[in-house]
Order: C-alpha cells, then structure tokens, then sequence
C-alpha cells in the first residue's frame, strides 16, 4: 500500500522522536483522535531506552485497538545522534524518516514558544503532511548504510588530523614568537628544544615553563603525524573493491590527486542521483534568487547539503583550471571571466565547481571523459 493512503484506507501509527541528551519525547497518533498522546523514553543506556521506545508503541497500539503488525511511522531529526536509531528501527519493520531540522517551516514571530513538547507535535504533523503527499515544504535525508558511514568517517579523521598538525605547528610558532625566536620547525626541532638549543632573539635560552610548554605542544604533533601516517598507508585498503576502482578512475584525471578523489567518492558519489539537477542541489552549488514583488535579489548559493563536498569541489575547480587548461570547461571559464576582476573570478569558480560535479559523475557513471579534459601518463 503506497504510504500516502495509510491514514485513510487503514489504521496506522504515526511517532515523532524528540531527542535530548536525557529523554525522548514522543507524540503518537492513529488519524483518529484530535488530539496527539505524549510520552517520554528515559532509560539509560540508549540500547535501553530504544528496546523502552519500542514497548512504549507496543502499549498505545493496544490501547487504541490497533494490530500489533500495522504500518508504523516514525520521523526525527538529523543531528548529533546520527542514524543509528534509523537504522535499528527499520530493522523492527518501521518506516523510518529523518528530517533536515532547517527545512521545518517555523513560525516568524519575534518570540515564539519552544519546548520539546512543541517540537514533538511539530514534528508529528510534518510527518502527517508527509504522508499525505505534500513533499514540497520539508526535505528528508537519505540514510546510508552502516558501512556507507564507516567509510565515509575514515575520510573525515584523515582531514581531522591533517588540520590538528597544522593546529600544532601554528600554536607552537606562536608561543616561540613570543620571545622572537624564528626557529625553522623541522624533523630535528624537538631535540634542539630538548637540548636548550633553542634560543630567543636576545640569545638566551627559552624560560622553563615556555620550553615545556612548547615541548609538549611538538611531543603531541609527533604523535598526530604517526596517526596520520598510519592511517594514510591502511586507508585504502579498507574500502570495498568497488570504491576503489571508482578513486583510481577519477585519480587518472589531471587535477585530481588521491586524497580528493577518495573524499569524492565517499562523501558523494556513494550516492545514486537521477540528474544533474538533484546532484547541484545535494552539494548546495545552485543559485538561490530573492524575487518579490519589485525586489528581486541574488542571494548566491543556496550553501545546502555537505559543505565537505562543496569546499573540496571549490578547491578542485582551481585546480582543474591550472592542469586541464585546454578542457572546454576551463575555456568557458576564461572566456567568462577575462581581465583582472577578482571578483568576477571567485563567483565564475563556483559555477565551474558545479560543472565539474557534473562531468565527474558522468564521467563515474557512463565513463565520459569531460569534454578536452586530459588523462595522467600511466
């Protein structure tokens, strides 16, 4: 049965999820009643209090005379908690929707009340909306599977701990400053610190508590850097056959290195995209006009969905300008953006990065070359 006609041809339960650090409140409907039941979920830990979820719904579905098999439907919002919870009930045989928070129409009043409670009726009546078929005021996100996320996290520690390096390597250049040392911070700087080589622009040694200080900061940078390269040898061979011929493909391309091929692949092209329009609006590099009455404003991108996805595609647009000068994408660049306008520049680059999105994943999926690009030497 198509899911828009459950409240009207059988009866259903339909749940929204409230989640808190402590407790979830829920609000739970049949279609029947006027008004939503309330309940909360606090058990401890959150294995629990999702087994304390399930036998809450149990409950109310003999309440109100339900099947204990009927369809149920559950919405809650994307957040810290992630899909775990999405997952482990559609395991139970629930539907399972996770909402972006931002979509969620609220009212514009200055001051409007806000509690759990609110939140949970809220969401209860977008789920409802849903339902029905009115699917153009909020936006569901597609829940990947468990090893989707695990091979995606395995990207995002990587950048982690290449901008905890830097972190280090910034924090340490500081605290030398601070005395006018301009120590060059080398593989060998940790033992000339270590040796009181390491000296201050009056050429006396660094005070105590500083040389400590800063011989922990680099104490703490070694050990990011062996994380890192540990993890860079082993990255690879952790994912599936498929991703990796999907890396080594886009890697053949001049422009793209490794590192961004992988970060692709795994924040984006794990998805399936219909057109190109659907892949523009999952990366948020589609324009996002302000047309009103006598108004009429660019507001620039609409900056939705990962922004991972979208700096890194701003980044590979430069470079593709630089090592595939001779591709029809980088001539219409210059066509448009000829002469010393900056400006001009930094907002062409982003139509280039959604264009390139575009070729890539043609070029993923039906093996099309982007027009003039050039492949590396084997």
């Amino acid at each position: 049965m198509h899911p828009t006609q459950r409240e009207d041809r059988k009866p259903a339960l339909g749940v929204s999820l409230e989640l808190a650090g402590k407790a979830w409140k829920i609000a739970l409907t049949d279609g029947r009643r006027a008004n939503a039941a309330l309940g909360k979920v606090e058990a401890e830990p959150l294995g629990c209090r999702l087994e304390q979820l399930i036998d809450c719904l149990q409950q109310f579905k003999r309440k109100w005379g339900l099947e204990l098999d009927c369809p149920t439907a559950l919405i809650y919002e994307a957040g810290q908690d992630g899909f775990w919870i999405a997952r482990a009930l559609r395991a139970r045989g629930i539907e399972v929707f996770v909402v972006d928070a931002a979509s969620i129409p609220v009212a514009r009043q200055a001051r409007r009340c806000k509690t759990d409670r609110l939140d949970a009726l809220k969401l209860l009546e977008v789920l409802r909306r849903w339902l029905r078929g009115e699917r153009s005021e909020v936006r569901m996100v597609h829940v990947p599977s468990e090893e989707a996320e695990a091979q995606r996290l395995l990207a995002r520690e990587r950048g982690l701990l290449q901008k905890e390096i830097q972190q280090h390597r910034d924090r340490t250049r500081k605290l030398l400053r601070l005395y006018g040392c301009t120590e060059t911070l080398d593989d060998s700087f940790g033992q000339r610190l270590a040796t009181d080589q390491v000296r201050g622009a009056d050429g006396k040694p660094l005070p105590q508590h500083l040389r400590d200080w800063v011989l922990h900061e680099w104490e703490r940078l070694e050990v990011v850097r062996r994380q890192l390269g540990s993890l860079e040898k082993s990255l690879l061979h952790q994912l599936p056959q498929p991703l990796q011929q999907s890396i080594a493909l886009l890697a053949r391309l001049g422009g793209i290195g490794w590192v961004g091929a992988m970060r692709l692949v795994l924040e984006l092209f794990w998805r399936d995209f219909s057109n190109r329009r659907q892949l523009g609006a999952c990366v948020g590099l589609v324009p996002q006009p302000y047309d009103s009455g006598d108004s009429h404003v660019d507001q620039g991108i609409s900056k939705q969905g990962n922004k991972r996805v979208r700096s890194l595609l701003i980044e590979m647009a430069w470079m593709w300008l630089r090592y595939q000068p001779a591709s029809d994408l980088a001539q219409w660049f210059a066509r448009r953006t000829g002469g010393d306008n900056k400006r001009g520049k930094r907002i062409a680059i982003v139509a280039v990065a959604r264009r390139l999105a575009i070729a890539l994943w043609r070029y993923l999926r039906d093996g099309v070359i982007p027009a003039g690009a050039q492949l590396k030497a084997a």
